[in-house]
């Protein structure tokens, strides 16, 4: 499993207090319990090379949807 660097985890953080006025509780429970983050973590993917906001967007659809698309 590949290691989401700490700068893109407080990015992703920020974002979702801000975006959705989310506890931090509420932003790490979202994040790791998320299937984005699931694939974000293996390497196969590439999401790990993507930009942060690129990612947040995905992140924020399945959130809003309760699914990855």
């Amino acid at each position: 499993m590949a290691e989401v660097p700490v700068k893109d985890k407080i990015e992703y953080t920020v974002a979702l207090v801000s975006d959705f006025s989310f506890t931090v509780e509420q932003v790490l429970r979202a994040v790791y319990n998320s299937e984005l983050y699931q694939k974000l973590c293996d390497p196969k993917t590439g999401l790990y090379f993507q930009s942060p906001l690129y990612v947040y967007d995905y992140l924020k659809t399945e959130i809003k949807t309760g699914k990855l698309q």
